[in-house]
């Protein structure tokens, strides 16, 4: 599945001699996009505490909730939304570099090279299992508290939840020559992803971006429904939507002229895809406001 390099997030941490950092995230509205779609070649894990979210990895969607752990392999494109009035989870992103071994020893060519290559993938949601949600719970316990040896902790928590992933939760395995033809093709969509974010104000066609991508419309609304699990109309509102949620939250501008900057002619209509997203019209998502997200580490992934 090809991957727009447009929509790569880098990924700095805090200390880049313990390459791991771990967000405290909440969200209280309904509908409020908890992290746009984007990719990493990081590994992260989103452990749900209160509330419900949908989240979409790659083509696959699933709703969590409390106890819910989304695994985010190395490339997967992701992006999520808050089906609750108040959202809470943890992200823990942990650069793999973290777990190689100094020496080429079993557990290094064995198991911590292929996950960091993507020859070994993991389920995408695991739930109802307390060993993993006992070592999620230690490791946030650990890194919050940063008593002397933490990072001894943490890392032995990490070791312990591959553990448990490869024995239970294996989703698929790749190759090598499959995981680099799948880093080859990160770009190909790059230049449409690009084109939709500066020109979401404009009237976009599934003709001008098939162009964009050299394909046919056929192949390339194929691919793109691949890609994002939506297709390209749903994709461009989507984008519109998002836009439009930030007008609401930090500007004073009209909800016609937003409507307009947006990209939507007809307000009545921007007004029903709106509510369809949020579940609420726009005119109450801003007389409610919505708390951004909170972390402790910076900006939410």
């Amino acid at each position: 599945m090809d991957k727009p390099i447009a929509l790569w997030e880098p990924m700095p941490m805090p200390d880049p001699h313990f390459p791991m950092k771990l967000h405290h995230c909440r969200f209280d509205q309904y509908g409020a996009t908890t992290f746009p779609y984007h990719w990493h070649e990081h590994l992260e894990f989103l452990y749900f505490v209160e509330g419900e979210a949908r989240i979409t990895c790659n083509s696959s969607t699933y709703d969590v909730g409390p106890g819910d752990l989304i695994v985010v392999n190395s490339t997967d494109l992701h992006h999520g939304v808050s089906l609750s009035d108040h959202l809470f989870y943890f992200a823990v992103i942990l650069d793999p570099s973290l777990l190689h071994s100094q020496s080429p020893d079993a557990v290094e060519t064995k198991y911590i090279m292929p996950i960091t290559q993507n020859r070994i993938m993991f389920a995408s949601r695991i739930s109802g299992d307390p060993a993993v949600s006992e070592c999620i719970d230690t490791l946030i316990r650990e890194y919050t508290s940063r008593e002397f040896g933490y990072e001894l902790a943490v890392k032995s928590c990490l070791y312990r939840l591959l553990a448990l992933l490869l024995r239970n939760y294996v989703q698929e395995s790749q190759s090598p020559q499959a995981f680099s033809a799948r880093l080859r093709h990160l770009e190909r969509f790059g230049p449409v992803f690009r084109y939709i974010e500066e020109h979401y104000g404009e009237k976009i066609s599934v003709e001008q971006l098939a162009a964009i991508a050299s394909l046919s419309r056929y192949h390339f609304s194929r691919q793109f429904k691949e890609l994002t699990n939506k297709t390209v109309s749903d994709y461009v509102n989507f984008v519109r939507i998002g836009k439009a949620e930030t007008l609401l939250r930090h500007s004073s501008l009209s909800i016609s002229e937003i409507a307009s900057m947006a990209g939507f002619s007809d307000i009545y209509y921007f007004s029903k895809l709106f509510k369809a997203h949020k579940r609420v019209p726009p005119t109450r998502f801003r007389s409610e406001g919505a708390a951004p997200a909170d972390n402790i580490d910076g900006s939410i992934s």
